[in-house]
């Protein structure tokens, strides 16, 4: 068995119903750096979000050679730390681009081993977004497990991530939408709950029924419950995205504007 697909098989292995897997995730080398070296991280995830902001561009406007600059970054910080051979990194690569599968033999080829899926459609060039139709979405995710098999990783995760709920659509249409990714290969669904509608925990708990508990949450923003209350609600994923980044970088902005002011007190 490849290096890779060892990685692979120890990340899906974490992803267990009532014991979640926590990413607290990284954006650059320094990040993943912090976050491998604490004995209590299982796996990396990135979060495209905050390597779009590295560039000064939006999260809709990332391309994928944008985004592979950000994950080369992440994993020079894994082997920097030490960990690359024994902390599977996750990625964020957002709907796939225009070419899935090569999308993923190219995440594959900087040392990922699962990625994060959305069920949207970007064009980056503008930011549009507009939510794939089901039976798209579930191809994709096909197409996606194949190529990593291609690449010498069967054992890939995809987090099949739905924003459905950004577009209308229910509670009911999430699980039905996530039992299809499921079905098509899936280790777990990410509901992402966006705008007004932010997510209960009977509706988390409704969720990880209908999934078999292979459900992901984000642990804050959308979804503001606690870590605890999530692992007794049976999921088996949380992920923070940009959360701890821009927590940092408003700490920067704090320490030097008490720094630019000092002497004008």
């Amino acid at each position: 068995m490849s290096r890779l697909n060892t990685l692979a098989r120890t990340l899906k292995s974490l992803h267990i119903p009532g014991k979640p897997l926590i990413l607290t995730n990284v954006h650059d080398a320094p990040t993943a750096a912090a976050v491998a070296t604490h004995a209590s991280t299982k796996a990396l995830a990135t979060a495209s979000w905050s390597i779009a902001a590295t560039q000064g561009i939006l999260d809709a406007q990332l391309p994928l050679s944008g985004n592979l600059v950000g994950i080369k970054n992440v994993t020079q910080g894994l082997k920097n730390s030490g960990f690359a051979d024994t902390k599977p990194l996750s990625a964020d690569l957002q709907d796939g681009y225009n070419d899935i599968a090569e999308t993923i033999k190219s995440a594959i080829s900087l040392g990922v081993v699962g990625a994060n899926i959305e069920d949207l459609k970007t064009d980056t060039s503008t930011g549009h977004e507009e939510l794939r139709p089901t039976e798209e979405a579930v191809e994709r995710i096909r197409t996606a497990l194949k190529a990593a098999s291609e690449a010498g990783v069967p054992d890939f995760v995809i987090n099949a991530r739905t924003d459905v709920l950004g577009y209308g659509g229910s509670i009911k249409d999430a699980i039905e939408r996530g039992k299809k990714y499921l079905d098509a290969g899936a280790t777990t669904v990410f509901v992402w709950g966006v705008g007004k509608h932010v997510i209960t925990i009977e509706e988390v708990k409704e969720m990880v029924e209908a999934f078999g508990g292979k459900l992901a949450v984000h642990g804050t923003g959308p979804t503001p419950l606690g870590l605890k209350e999530l692992e007794e609600a049976g999921v088996a994923r949380i992920s923070y995205g940009p959360w701890f980044a821009r927590r940092s970088w408003k700490a920067f902005g704090d320490d030097a504007a008490e720094t630019l002011v000092a002497l004008e007190k």
